[in-house]
């Protein structure tokens, strides 16, 4: 199977993070074909880009398989943006990517541990989608190195399997 970037997605703000017991935020997604990466801090004009250097939500990379397999369970299509991941991709183990460096379109991560799915997934998408999520919430990782990060093909590179990042 080709490995590809299917979409990227950002957002400005939270609508989660911090509302717990309160409605969801109404910070919009933006939908992008190309994104700057910045080293240490996360996606150009994403939420997560603001935090403190070295954070391990820098970027977020989710398998559009689980998005089939969501919108199988719901019996509705399940728009990518729904699950607040940033980079959509095909044909990437993303399990198999924790506590590897790895390299994307010449641009070099370290994945940092898996994305655990929120209660918020069963009220965004319906009773049983966080428990369905479960070990397939997406891969979270630190960017490494700058670049343009772009929808579209790519060879995935395997660096090394250290603990650094």
């Amino acid at each position: 199977m080709e490995t590809k970037i299917e979409h990227i997605i950002i957002s400005p703000g939270h609508n989660f993070v911090g509302h717990y017991g309160k409605p969801p935020g109404t910070n919009p997604v933006v939908h992008k074909e190309s994104v700057k990466l910045l080293p240490g801090f996360g996606i150009e004009g994403d939420r997560y880009s603001q935090r403190e250097e070295g954070h391990k939500s820098q970027i977020t990379f989710f398998d559009l398989a689980t998005i089939d397999a969501l919108s199988e369970f719901t019996g509705k299509t399940i728009p990518p943006e729904t699950v607040r991941r940033n980079v959509f991709v095909r044909g990437i183990d993303l399990p198999s990517l924790v506590g590897k460096t790895f390299s994307v379109q010449g641009i070099q991560f370290h994945g940092m541990d898996p994305c655990p799915p929120c209660e918020w997934m069963d009220k965004m998408m319906g009773d049983g989608a966080r428990q369905l999520m479960e070990g397939r919430g997406g891969l979270r990782a630190k960017i490494l190195t700058d670049g343009n990060l772009s929808v579209g093909a790519f060879d995935l590179e395997i660096i090394s399997e250290d603990n650094g990042g």
